[in-house]
């Protein structure tokens, strides 16, 4: 319960519906608290509360649900977690990469990668219409329950499934429904148990995939994350893969959304997955094509907004060094995830975009209409207000001077790289790529 609470109050997490806060703990006493926490679970008195119900928007202009359970049902959550993720972490499949240790966005990226310069370049770009919403409770349970005997773990886990939703309307008057507990079926995706719950679910399709024969009979690959997923076929199979996994998901109860569902053949179509864009380049120096991972213009777009709301005139109230400080997090963050690949053109692009905005927002600011990139050098950005110099930061990639051998990527392996070139790169070893082993010459 002690490790359970520093995770939680790591991730900084809001007020539930009780409002009570880690500050209003600390003041309580953290080890009273707990113990008090504790011992409603050693007396099975534990009860969970309503669930409150936000929303964040996303980059098509819809809104994203996210659920926020009060502190004690976060804390029990985590604890939950941290015993049973080591138990279904034993058999969980390797197509899986969301919410495991020593696996992330990154390595699914590789791995899809890795699978369409192997020749599976028949895809089945997928969509699930409301994932999370969607996992029926008892077929849920039943994933749980085939390692789990102890009912009171499986009780806590119902419990949770069909807590409430609280939400105030726009006069700030709260309801309350309880939609999961009567449809028996979805969870609140902000809770530290869904991520767990969600990828046991997704385990059974593709457990199914390969006990039907599916990924044998059609040369067909998965990669998933969460409920992102990526269907690579060895040859022209990719229609016949992708009505396998329509009726597979119908008998999980699961809906695909076919508007976002399609086939493509690549790298001659372009699809994207986990914020990466996959397609064909051609090498600067000698114009041959090569399959190539690069930051789509979704996630592109999605940054420049970030930067835009940053240097808006509506934040001319904040110091300047707090503002480039902020932008130097974000940018630090997205350049951060998106350095797979040729990088070089968007980092230009940010980097043009943000200067400029921070030029236009402090000649504003101090009514300077004109000789504003004089005053503002880009120079002075990086030099004195300490930005991130986005054109420079792809010569430090592991991938920048160096080659290795195309190899399957490990999950393991956080220094795999693609460069400019598309030739992968490991710890910087300055290997000499042959050209029968890059990509697009096969």
């Amino acid at each position: 319960m002690e490790h359970a609470y520093a995770r939680c109050r790591a991730n900084k997490g809001a007020a539930g519906v009780d409002g009570i806060t880690f500050e209003a703990v600390e003041v309580y006493g953290r080890e009273r608290w707990i113990g008090e926490l504790a011992q409603q679970l050693r007396e099975e008195s534990y009860r969970p509360d309503a669930v409150r119900r936000v929303y964040i928007p996303k980059p098509n202009g819809k809104q994203r649900s996210l659920g926020i359970p009060r502190l004690a049902d976060r804390v029990c959550q985590m604890a939950a977690m941290l015993v049973l993720e080591p138990i279904f972490e034993a058999d969980m499949p390797s197509e899986q990469y969301a919410y495991r240790h020593d696996r992330s966005a990154q390595d699914a990226v590789r791995r899809v990668h890795w699978l369409l310069t192997g020749g599976h370049r028949n895809v089945v770009d997928a969509d699930l219409a409301g994932y999370f919403d969607t996992i029926p409770h008892a077929e849920r349970m039943k994933s749980v329950a085939r390692r789990i005997a102890d009912r009171r773990v499986l009780r806590l886990l119902s419990r949770w499934l069909d807590a409430p939703v609280e939400e105030r309307d726009e006069r700030g008057r709260k309801t309350r429904t309880t939609l999961n507990r009567d449809t028996r079926q979805g969870i609140a995706q902000g809770s530290p148990i869904s991520p767990l719950l969600s990828s046991l679910y997704m385990r059974r399709f593709i457990l199914g995939w390969k006990r039907t024969g599916a990924e044998q009979r059609l040369g067909a690959q998965i990669v998933n994350y969460a409920d992102d997923l990526v269907i690579c076929c060895k040859v022209d199979n990719a229609v016949k893969a992708l009505e396998t996994m329509r009726r597979l998901m119908g008998q999980l109860k699961l809906t695909v959304n076919e508007e976002k569902t399609r086939t493509c053949r690549a790298p001659e179509e372009q699809f994207d997955f986990l914020g990466y864009t996959f397609g064909q380049r051609h090498a600067a120096k000698t114009r041959r094509p090569y399959i190539a991972t690069w930051p789509s213009h979704k996630s592109i777009r999605r940054m420049t907004e970030a930067v835009r709301i940053q240097t808006d005139r509506n934040m001319e109230w904040m110091d300047a060094g707090d503002r480039v400080r902020c932008l130097k997090q974000k940018l630090g963050g997205w350049t951060n995830y998106f350095k797979l690949g040729p990088v070089t053109k968007a980092y230009r692009f940010l980097d043009r975009y943000t200067t400029t905005r921070l030029r236009r927002s402090l000649g504003k600011k101090h009514k300077q209409s004109s000789g504003r990139r004089k005053r503002y050098p880009d120079e002075f950005f990086y030099q004195r207000m300490g930005l991130i110099c986005l054109p420079k930061l792809p010569q430090s990639l592991p991938w920048a001077k160096a080659g290795c051998s195309v190899r399957e990527p490990d999950a393991r392996d956080a220094h795999l790289r693609f460069d400019e070139r598309d030739v992968k790169t490991e710890h910087g070893m300055d290997h000499e790529t042959p050209a029968t082993e890059r990509v697009g010459t096969r």
